[in-house]
């Protein structure tokens, strides 16, 4: 078993929760984090909302939910040959796609445009509008009252922010997460684990709806190493099964990478304390730079030939305008919200708060009930 490292996150010197609550006899603080996060009704919606693919295109794709899962697990190895809290990581990497919208980047690219005149839409501080505010399970509080920790990690796991969205300044301005540093080791894993699952399982994803071939990919960094390697495996290796052996040596040498490259920062940093990794000058978890090379090279082409597809542009068009349309429909007349949303709107109808509640109602819709909820407003043959 590898030893806690000196500049892991420790729970037994946690900066607490907002609300104040007693300590779980059985569980961590951040196990707790855990937990809430899985037990959350934004957490169960990830099922039914898009990652690349719209839900219903295959069971066989990968949807919020089971890339979360992914993430968590590549987060969970690499903190524990790093030292760090694992359950932090786990917690962070389960809850870092909470804030989506239904239909994937297209449907936040929807809500960003129609929230512009109200301050945008974010999909990170979505996540954490959720876990402080929207989620309500507990008596004395709104949200999941998690722990300091963890609410900075998902408030900055992609870097510092000086010019943060207004709900995390907002929140900020009365409970500080010391946003302009760096977010602590564990949060870095998590964010990193994210890069690592998306860019496999979606090569992974793209390959099975034959949106490109392994000749395709064969030239891409990392990627090329894997499959040569896979290849020679078995001389007769049927393509489904070398699709997937290719796809755990990508993810296994990006892990690699990242754990040498990380211990090489460490090494040069020589840090005391957790602080300290919130302090430096850089990140301290990362790729070497030939990888992350390869990492934008990967991203490149999965972007012209995933993303873009004409296939996946059909698809993104049609929900753009379905996000888009809901949100026209319900601003302009706040009377079509079910009753306890109309009651968060406010009154008069065209508020920025109204917009929010709006925003919040429509980003915590699946990709079906979104459908469902557009005939519903707007075909005459579909009861309300």
């Amino acid at each position: 078993m590898i030893a806690r490292a000196i500049w892991a996150t420790d729970p037994q010197a946690s900066r607490g929760r907002l609300h104040a609550e007693p300590e779980s006899p059985t569980r961590s603080p951040y196990q707790r984090d855990r937990d809430r996060v899985i037990h959350s009704s934004a957490f169960r919606k990830l099922q039914y909302k898009t990652q690349v693919f719209v839900n219903h295109e295959g069971d066989f794709f990968r949807t919020r939910l089971t890339h979360s899962i992914e993430v968590a697990q590549i987060a969970r190895s690499v903190a524990r040959e790093l030292g760090l809290d694992e359950d932090l990581t786990e917690a962070l990497a389960l809850a870092h796609d909470l804030g989506h919208t239904p239909f994937g980047h297209a449907g936040e690219d929807a809500l960003g445009a129609a929230m512009k005149p109200f301050g945008g839409f974010d999909h990170n501080a979505q996540a954490l509008r959720i876990v402080t505010l929207l989620e309500s399970r507990y008596a004395d509080f709104d949200g999941l009252n998690l722990t300091w920790e963890t609410l900075e990690g998902l408030a900055k796991h992609n870097g510092p922010l000086h010019r943060p969205p207004p709900y995390v300044a907002e929140y900020d301005a009365a409970h500080r997460l010391d946003l302009h540093g760096h977010a602590s080791g564990e949060a870095q894993v998590a964010a990193l684990a994210d890069d690592i699952a998306y860019h496999s399982h979606d090569l992974d994803d793209g390959l099975r709806a034959g949106l490109f071939t392994l000749a395709d990919i064969a030239h891409l960094p990392v990627v090329c190493d894997a499959l040569a390697t896979a290849r020679r495996a078995s001389l007769d290796m049927a393509e489904q099964r070398l699709r997937h052996e290719m796809n755990r040596r990508v993810i296994n040498a990006l892990i690699n990478d990242l754990v040498i490259e990380t211990r090489r920062r460490i090494a040069e940093l020589d840090p005391r304390n957790v602080d300290d990794v919130r302090q430096a000058g850089q990140p301290v978890v990362a790729f070497s730079a030939p990888v992350a090379e390869a990492n934008r090279v990967i991203k490149e082409f999965l972007f012209a030939r995933m993303y873009r597809h004409w296939k996946v542009n059909r698809m993104t068009g049609k929900a753009r305008k379905v996000t888009g349309e809901i949100f026209s429909l319900l601003h302009a007349n706040p009377g079509l919200l079910p009753d306890d949303w109309r009651g968060r709107s406010g009154d008069p109808p065209h508020t920025p708060r109204a917009a929010a509640a709006i925003a919040d109602y429509i980003a915590g819709m699946t990709d079906r009930f979104a459908r469902e909820e557009h005939l519903r407003l707007t075909d005459l043959s579909v009861s309300g």
